[in-house]
C-alpha cells in the first residue's frame, strides 16, 4: 500500500462491521474491530500482528465485538480507547470474566497529543453518540512526509440526554488530508433531537391514555439509557405514578453508566446530586430492575425496557393490559428488511420473537409502533462537518450502499473534496500533492413520466430503479403519500411500519371509540384541525383532544 492509504476488512455495510486498516507513513492502524470474525486476520496474519497500533471509537459491538480475540491473538498488540469506553467494552463479552474490566486497553485522555512512535501522534476528542465515543486524528510527521487522517467513528453533533454532542468549534479548520466519516443517515434530515424526544414522549403518553403498557426494545447500551433519562426528567412523566422496569441485559449496562457519571454531562452530574439517575423507588416514576419470576400482574402504567435481541415474547403475554412494542426505526428498518428477503445476511433475533405473537398482534393483545431517536448526525450533519474539517479526501463508511452513494453524489461535496466509497478487501489509496480524477457520481436520479389513464394519473419509472435495495421496501407495500413542495411535487414511500402503526390501532376495531383515527380532521399522521391544539403536528391514531368530530357527524352536517 501507499503512504497514506486503506485496506477496509468490513466497511459497516448491513451487518458486517466496521474495521478499517490504514496506513499512514510506515506505520499500520487499524481502527475499529467490528468483525464477527477475524478468520481472514489469522489466515493473513498467523505469527506476526496485523498491524502496529489499534484504536475502538466507542463500545457498540460493530465497532468493538472482535476486539477482545484481536488481543488473545496478539496479547502484545497495543489497543487504545478512550476511559469510559474502556469500561463499556465488557458488555460486548458477556459470559466472558475479565478480572479487570477491559485491562487489555490503553485508556487515553480527551485533547491531548499522544506519541506513539517516531513521528506518529494521536489525538481523541469526543464524538457524541455514546459515553467515550472518540473521533480520531492520526497525523504522521517526518521531513520526508507529512500527512494526517481523521476518522469520525458514529458521531451526532447535537447533545442527547447523557452525552453531549461533537466539539465542532475545536475542530474548525483542520484540514486533515483524509476524512473518513460515517453515513449511517445518508442525506436524510431529521428534526432536531429535542423534537425527536418530545415526539416519543408524546406517542408514550397517549399510549398509556390509551390503556395500553409500552414495551421498548433496545440495545444493551445507548438507547436504553438514553430513554430512562428522558422518562425521569421529561415533564410528561415527572411525578407520574409509573414503573418502569429494566431487564437485567439493560440494567448491567446502567450500573456502568453510574460509575461513568465524572465523564457524563454536568446537568446529568447535578440531578445525581439530588436523585438517583437510574435505580429509585421513591422519586416518580419508580425505575426498577425487572425480576426473574415476574409479578403477577404488572399493573398499569407500565413500561418494559428489553434487550432486544432476547426473547421479549413472553412480557407480551404478561397481564391482561394490552402491549404497545415501540421499535426504533433503524430496528423497524432491520427487521422489516429481514421479513423481506431470507437470503440477507444478518439475522433478526426481534423479527423471530416478534413473529411469535402473531396470536397476541391479532386477538389486541399486542401492537406495534415505531419512533425516531437518532442517535447519528443526519445528511445537514455530515456535510456541516466536512465542511468544517475541510479535508482533501473523504471517505465515506458505515451505512447502506445506498446512502452512502446518496453522500457521494452530492454536488456540493463533489465539487470541493475528493469522494470515495470504500469497499471491504478492495485497497483505496489517497494521494497527496498528485492530480486526482474524481470518479463519476453514483447515479442517484431516475427519469420517468406522468401518464393520464382513465383511472387517474399513472407516474411510469424505469426498471433500474429497482436495483436499488430500497425498492424491495418501497414496493413490498405498494403505497405511496404525494405532497406538493412549492412547485415539486414530491412522493414518499409508505413503508411496513407506518402501515403497522395504522392498522394495529384499536380504534380500526372499534369506530365508536373517540380518537384520531375516527376524527374527521385526522390526516395520517397530522391533526388537519385549526381550531386543535395539535393542528399540524403528527398526532398517535389512537390520540384524542376535545375537538373531535367523528366522520359519521361530519358526512352528516355535510349533507
Amino acid at each position: 500500500m501507499s503512504e497514506l492509504s486503506c485496506l477496509p476488512y468490513g466497511v459497516g455495510h448491513s451487518d458486517e462491521g466496521i474495521c478499517l486498516q490504514t496506513q499512514i507513513g510506515p506505520y499500520r492502524v487499524m481502527l475499529d474491530c467490528g468483525l464477527a470474525s477475524l478468520d481472514t486476520l489469522q489466515e493473513e496474519n498467523a505469527a506476526d500482528a496485523p498491524v502496529d497500533f489499534v484504536f475502538c471509537t466507542h463500545a457498540h459491538s460493530d465497532h468493538a465485538r472482535s476486539l477482545l480475540a484481536l488481543h488473545q491473538n496478539w496479547p502484545d498488540l497495543p489497543i487504545y480507547c478512550s476511559e469510559a469506553t474502556a469500561d463499556l467494552l465488557p458488555l460486548n463479552w458477556p459470559q466472558i470474566a475479565l478480572p479487570n474490566g477491559a485491562d487489555f486497553c490503553q485508556r487515553l485522555p480527551w485533547r491531548h497529543s499522544i506519541e506513539l512512535a517516531q513521528g506518529l501522534t494521536a489525538k481523541l476528542w469526543p464524538a457524541g453518540h455514546l459515553p467515550g465515543a472518540a473521533c480520531i486524528l492520526l497525523t504522521y510527521d517526518q521531513p520526508e512526509q507529512k500527512s494526517s487522517l481523521f476518522y469520525t467513528g458514529d458521531f451526532f453533533l447535537s447533545n442527547s440526554r447523557l452525552v453531549e454532542g461533537l466539539p465542532l468549534d475545536e475542530l474548525r479548520g483542520l484540514k486533515p488530508d483524509v476524512l473518513v466519516v460515517e453515513g449511517s443517515n445518508g442525506t436524510a434530515r431529521y428534526p432536531h433531537r429535542r423534537q425527536q424526544e418530545n415526539r416519543l414522549a408524546d406517542q408514550i403518553k397517549q399510549a398509556i391514555a390509551a390503556g395500553h403498557n409500552i414495551l421498548l426494545p433496545v440495545p444493551r447500551m445507548g438507547l436504553g439509557q438514553e430513554l430512562l433519562m428522558l422518562l425521569r426528567s421529561h415533564h410528561h412523566f415527572t411525578g407520574q405514578d409509573l414503573t418502569v422496569w429494566v431487564d437485567p441485559w439493560v440494567a448491567e449496562a446502567c450500573d456502568i453508566y453510574l460509575e461513568l457519571l465524572p465523564h457524563l454531562p454536568s446537568n446529568v452530574q447535578n440531578f445525581a446530586r439530588h436523585q438517583p439517575l437510574f435505580w429509585d423507588d421513591r422519586i416518580l416514576p419508580r425505575i426498577k430492575r425487572l425480576p426473574e419470576q415476574l409479578p403477577s400482574t404488572p399493573g398499569h402504567p407500565t413500561i418494559v425496557l428489553g434487550y432486544q435481541d432476547a426473547d421479549l415474547s413472553e412480557l407480551v403475554q404478561w397481564g391482561d393490559v394490552p402491549w404497545r412494542i415501540f421499535l426504533p426505526d433503524d430496528l423497524a428498518n432491520r427487521v422489516v428488511n429481514a421479513g423481506l428477503d431470507q437470503s440477507v445476511q444478518y439475522s433478526s433475533p426481534t423479527l423471530e420473537w416478534l413473529q411469535r405473537l402473531g396470536q397476541e398482534f391479532e386477538d389486541g393483545q399486542a401492537h406495534l409502533d415505531t419512533y425516531l431517536l437518532s442517535a447519528h448526525s443526519d445528511g445537514a450533519g455530515t456535510t456541516q462537518l466536512i465542511h468544517n474539517l475541510r479535508p482533501h479526501h473523504v471517505a465515506f463508511v458505515h451505512g447502506s450502499p445506498g446512502f452512502l452513494a446518496d453522500l457521494a453524489s452530492l454536488e456540493d461535496l463533489q465539487s470541493r473534496y475528493k469522494l470515495h466509497l470504500p469497499s471491504a478487501r478492495q485497497v483505496l489509496e489517497f494521494p497527496i500533492g498528485k492530480t486526482f480524477l474524481q470518479p463519476a457520481a453514483p447515479d442517484t436520479i431516475f427519469e420517468g413520466e406522468v401518464v393520464d389513464t382513465d383511472e387517474g394519473m399513472a407516474v411510469m419509472l424505469p426498471p433500474e430503479i429497482q436495483e436499488d435495495p430500497r425498492w424491495n421496501r418501497l414496493a413490498d407495500t405498494g403505497v405511496v403519500q404525494i405532497r406538493w413542495q412549492g412547485n415539486d411535487l414530491i412522493i414518499r414511500g409508505i413503508t411496513q411500519q407506518s402501515l403497522l402503526r395504522q392498522t394495529t390501532s384499536p380504534a380500526i376495531m372499534n369506530t365508536d371509540v373517540q380518537c384520531c383515527f375516527n376524527c374527521s380532521y385526522w390526516r395520517q399522521p397530522r391533526c388537519n384541525n385549526p381550531i386543535s391544539p395539535m393542528y399540524g403536528f403528527p398526532v398517535a391514531a389512537e390520540g384524542y383532544c376535545p375537538e373531535f368530530l367523528s366522520k359519521q357527524d361530519a358526512q352528516a352536517s355535510s349533507s
